[in-house]
């Protein structure tokens, strides 16, 4: 039986691409999570919640940085969370978002070559 790994699980468990290739299973659970930082939104967003002060952020703190709509950005930051990449609690009528470091941490092994 085979177990099916979410994006961040199965950048966890891979080898950094400099050491031995991906295999065909692993590639495609990581593509999602590269996927999702591929729009230049995204990769805007992911990098102010993971450097805002506290680090968490407000959708009301990122709203001002792009010429887009609340209902826009959260919809690029809800793209985010289901990767993997975001944790998110909602507090009143507003959600606050946290990176899940430990998947950019893992990613980046995975692409820089260093093991966790």
């Amino acid at each position: 039986m085979s177990l099916k790994l979410n994006p961040v699980e199965a950048v966890a468990c891979c080898s950094p691409l400099a050491r031995e290739p991906l295999s065909e299973p692993e590639a495609e659970a990581v593509a999602p999570l590269l996927k999702a930082l591929a729009d230049p939104v995204r990769l805007r967003l992911m990098s102010m919640v993971a450097s805002h002060e506290g680090g968490e952020a407000c959708v009301c703190d990122l709203n001002d940085a792009f010429d887009l709509s609340q209902p826009t950005i959260s919809h690029h930051l809800k793209i985010l969370h289901e990767a993997g990449l975001l944790d998110r609690e909602k507090r009143g009528v507003w959600v606050y978002y946290r990176a899940r470091t430990e998947a950019l941490q893992n990613l980046a092994a995975l692409i820089g070559g260093h093991a966790l």
